[in-house]
C-alpha cells in the first residue's frame, strides 16, 4: 500500500468513461473530469451529485439557491468501460520492440487496447 505522502498509482485517465460499481450511485456511468492522486479520489460527470445552498451575492454576480455539483468518489468504486460498454480492469502491454516500444493500456476482459494518450 502507498505511504500517506506518496501519490496513489491510478491507471485511469481524464476523459475515460467509467462505471460506478459500489455506493449510492451504483450502476451509473460517466466521464472522468478530474483526478486527485494524493487522495485517490476522482470527479465523474453526473455521479455523486451533492446539493450546495448558496446565498445570493449581487456584487459577484452569484445567483442564490440550491446548486447541484459533482463530489469526489474513490477510485476503488469505479471500473473503466470498453468501447462496447463492458466494465473491466486495466492491464499494461508493451507494443513494439527496442526504442519504438510503447506501453499501452488494455482491457483485461476483452484484450482491447484502451484509448491512447492524446
Amino acid at each position: 500500500m502507498a505511504t500517506p505522502n506518496a501519490p496513489m498509482k491510478i491507471k485511469l485517465r481524464k476523459n475515460d468513461v467509467v462505471k460506478v460499481i459500489a455506493g449510492k450511485d451504483k450502476g451509473k456511468s460517466g466521464r472522468i473530469l478530474e483526478i486527485n492522486r494524493e487522495t485517490g479520489r476522482l470527479i465523474v460527470e453526473g455521479v455523486m451529485l451533492v446539493k450546495r445552498h448558496t446565498k445570493a451575492n449581487p456584487s459577484k454576480q452569484i445567483k442564490g439557491g440550491i446548486a447541484e455539483k459533482e463530489a469526489t468518489i474513490h477510485v476503488s468504486n469505479l471500473m473503466i468501460l470498453t468501447s462496447d460498454g463492458v466494465p473491466t480492469r486495466i492491464g499494461i502491454k508493451v507494443e513494439g520492440e527496442g526504442a519504438s516500444a510503447k506501453r499501452v493500456r488494455v482491457a483485461k476482459k476483452t484484450g482491447e487496447v484502451l484509448a491512447a494518450k492524446k
